[in-house]
């Protein structure tokens, strides 16, 4: 077998000219459409136009051209059948060896903001992916790419021997299904957002590879990172490393969950964050007073961790966070002074994130959860409070003072596996309980954790409390006020040991469980 036609049909442009101009060069005759024939006549690569082949004009603006017989039975023919050779010969019918095709530019078009539906709608692709999936079905004869990054490997293997390898057309055929899948994932996102059925009978997304990892989150498991195209651009996936040793399987969770949690707040914060969940958080006039505190919140943990700002970081601010190990510094960006003191330190990941959506402007997107034989998937847990959503059950209402740490509590403690307790203190968590079994255990840990503080702070937590042995912990712990869900049939109980101990405690109506 040698490829001797070859139809090329691309809307990116890319190394298109370089590639044909190599393809005629080894007598493969070219066939094209539109844009793309007008581009290569002019670059003087001798191009047959498609209504040559087909013998009928491109009508409806371009809408229809590729979809004839003469070009997928060029593409589908079982070339070693005898009844499809014949039939090929009785009709005048020509085979075509290698198709090179990218699809209408769809995902750009949707991600303009001014995007229209009908101008969505113009540019969904159907001549491409039907001759791209012909193509791929009939690999055992015909090439066929969709990636300008495979054009140098395939020129390599013509001029080789005249055609590609059975593997290579196996391994372009995958990636063809693989583009079109991809492609038309995100058609059916979009258009299920606009008919508003986010959540539809089949569930489909896809993600693009960023960079395979060394490992998961242990050496003997596989992993790579993945963005979900039209990510936002405040996300970990649209990050520029600065500085520093490639991130980890590890790595991207944490900084993943510390984002999430300083995208809480609108004044300056810094997050901590070890094995997903915060060791210290702190809120300040600059963000290194913020870091200060969190750095105080709990000055053992931190160390190894990583750490999530909503501010630039700046040379002072810098100095400190030069002082300890860490593994990662988020930031909307660093000042060169910054830099050129953290990046002394060789192995810190420094990530430049640009801006930050925080507070009420954060907007809600679908969480996919991986289970065995399936997924789970729900909105992000975006929900702010505020001050009307608040029921104040006991005699004594929060001081003003009081109720800022409460609200700065709450903002963490959405972000702490359940059961989850923060005890908080001057804009800083104090005390942290995570991940029990039962909400006793929780608090034990955040007060022993706390120590002294724990003394006039106040608690947060993530879900209503089925008994009052919890507000007696906290009690005898000296802490002032609590803020919680309610909604337990035993509220009461939790409502007379406050009262009795003079604690000011709040209900949202809002749990928050993570898991």
């Amino acid at each position: 077998m040698r490829i001797k036609r070859a139809l090329v049909s691309v809307s990116d442009k890319t190394g298109i000219v370089e590639f044909c101009r190599e393809l005629s060069g080894l007598g493969v005759e070219i066939i094209s459409t539109g844009g793309t024939k007008n581009l290569l006549a002019k670059e003087g690569v001798p191009v047959i136009g498609i209504s040559d082949v087909t013998g009928f004009p491109e009508i409806l603006d371009g809408r229809v051209k590729t979809l004839h017989p003469a070009v997928h039975s060029g593409l589908l023919a079982v070339r070693d059948s005898a009844e499809h050779q014949a039939q090929m010969q009785e009709l005048g019918l020509d085979y075509i060896d290698l198709v090179v095709v990218n699809l209408y530019p769809f995902q750009e078009t949707i991600a303009k903001p001014d995007v229209t539906y009908e101008d969505a709608i113009e540019n969904i692709d159907i001549g491409g992916p039907t001759m791209l999936r012909s193509a791929a079905k009939n690999h055992a004869f015909v090439s066929v790419v969709v990636d300008a990054a495979d054009y140098a490997g395939v020129i390599e293997e013509i001029r080789a021997g005249g055609d590609t390898t059975l593997d290579t057309r196996k391994r372009l055929a995958a990636k063809v299904f693989r583009h079109t899948s991809a492609y038309d994932a995100l058609i059916s996102e979009y258009l299920s957002k606009v008919t508003g059925d986010p959540l539809p009978e089949r569930f489909t997304v896809t993600y693009e590879k960023i960079q395979d990892l060394r490992y998961g989150e242990n050496p003997h498991q596989k992993a790579a990172f993945y963005r979900k195209p039209l990510a936002a651009v405040d996300t970990l996936t649209s990050a520029e490393q600065l500085h520093g040793k490639e991130l980890s399987y590890n790595n991207i969770n944490d900084a993943n969950a510390a984002l999430q949690i300083v995208k809480e707040f609108d004044e300056p914060a810094v997050v901590a964050v070890k094995h997903m969940n915060p060791c210290g958080v702190g809120v300040g006039e600059s963000i290194y007073e913020a870091y200060r505190k969190a750095y105080d919140a709990d000055p053992v943990s931190i160390f190894g961790g990583i750490i999530a700002a909503n501010r630039i970081i700046d040379e002072a601010t810098a100095v400190l966070l030069k002082e300890i190990f860490l593994e990662i510094i988020i930031a909307p960006d660093f000042t060169q002074e910054a830099l050129d003191v953290l990046t002394q330190k060789k192995n810190i990941r420094l990530l430049k994130l640009g801006s930050l959506q925080s507070g009420a402007n954060r907007s809600s997107q679908f969480v996919v959860t991986s289970i065995d034989g399936g997924m789970i998937v729900q909105e992000s847990d975006v929900h702010t409070l505020s001050e009307s959503d608040l029921t104040v059950v006991t005699d004594r209402k929060p001081t003003e003072t009081e109720l800022k740490q409460l609200l700065f509590g709450w903002k963490v403690v959405k972000h702490v596996k359940s059961n989850a307790i923060v005890l908080a203190k001057d804009d800083m968590t104090v005390g942290v309980g995570a991940g029990q079994m039962n909400r006793v255990g929780s608090a034990k840990i955040a007060i022993e954790q706390a120590g002294d503080k724990a003394k006039g702070s106040v608690l947060a937590s993530d879900a209503f409390f089925p008994m009052g042995d919890t507000l007696e912990f906290a009690a005898k712990a000296g802490i002032t006020a609590v803020i919680q869900p309610g909604g337990s049939v035993r509220d009461e109980e939790s409502i007379k040991v406050a009262n009795e101990n003079g604690i000011a405690m709040i209900f949202t109506g809002v749990r928050h469980f993570r898991h």
